[in-house]
């Protein structure tokens, strides 16, 4: 039987993907087929790469001044991510720059989006590094990636929780992950109003870095105050694709779905790995009893 692991998109909460493989590894399942979307092609690039564990051991020691190092200090208009920090990081806990998907033993996909036509590209040969790269480029925070002579951009745009991928590369069973189940009644993170102004060069990068990155290390009880900037773009993004899933849902559903719950955690808040990857594995916990009936384990 083919067990198919459809890995959604969701930012920072995409960490639980870890937690969650790991349970299900605790209780018996393998899955031999991984999909991801966004932030869940880059935890399923790392777990068939046999680097999950280097890969958490390194999200649970992010910190926020960790965290900052990866934006950039600009006003360029091709994203707000380092991108030299992100492909290091890509390097050292996902996979090396020469791994082809088609090599590896378990069957992957990772989804992008077509930036010209908005048409959904599946991932299945290739670069693994490079098909992870096209389906987290969030529009905002990363600039589009070409790859076969077109512009992609994150895959949550088109299919948030690739079940269908699933199916379609010969899943009988789909364990889908779904982050963005409570996204829209999580409030927004403000900038506080009463943050004292550094002084010299060191102090002026830092309060630049606060500003650009505001909402994800601060918050404020001020409800007249606009959101930050990252959590509009990625707030606005993640809603779009948490309605995409609940309609793609309804004509795809999986065969177990998994929802971790992440509300508490803010879209950026990449540093509260060790939360999320906890949730990830009380998600699989709560529903053992569900699993082993479907996949008739008793």
């Amino acid at each position: 039987m083919n067990i198919g692991l459809a890995l959604g998109s969701g930012s920072s909460r995409g960490w639980s993907h870890i937690g969650i493989i790991k349970a299900l590894s605790d209780i018996g399942i393998e899955p031999n087929i991984i999909c991801g979307t966004s932030i869940g092609s880059l935890v399923g690039a790392s777990y068939i790469s046999n680097n999950l564990e280097k890969l958490e051991e390194w999200v649970r020691s992010l910190t926020k001044f960790k965290l900052a190092r990866f934006f950039n200090i600009t006003t360029s208009m091709n994203g707000f991510i380092n991108t030299q920090k992100l492909q290091y990081f890509l390097n050292k806990y996902v996979a090396d720059d020469e791994l082809l998907i088609e090599n590896f033993t378990k069957r992957y996909a990772a989804v992008a989006t077509e930036l010209e036509t908005g048409r959904e590209l599946w991932l299945t040969k290739g670069s693994l590094i490079k098909a992870v790269w096209s389906s987290i480029s969030l529009p905002g925070m990363f600039p589009p990636i070409k790859n076969k002579d077109k512009w992609l951009v994150d895959g949550g745009l088109v299919n948030p929780v690739p079940v269908s991928v699933c199916r379609a590369l010969g899943a009988d069973i789909v364990i889908a992950v779904n982050l963005n189940g409570d996204i829209v009644r999580k409030r927004f993170r403000h900038p506080e109003n009463t943050i004292k102004r550094n002084t010299g060069v060191v102090g002026k990068v830092t309060d630049f870095v606060r500003e650009y990155t505001a909402s994800v290390f601060t918050a404020t009880n001020e409800d007249d105050q606009p959101p930050g900037l990252f959590d509009a773009i990625v707030g606005s993004i993640n809603i779009t694709q948490d309605r995409i899933t609940r309609s793609r849902m309804a004509g795809e559903p999986p065969d177990i779905m998994l929802a971790p719950k992440l509300s508490h955690i803010g879209l950026l808040e990449f540093y509260r790995a060790s939360e999320a990857i906890s949730e990830g594995e009380k998600c699989v916990q709560r529903l053992i009893p569900e699993i082993n009936y479907v996949l008739g384990m008793g």
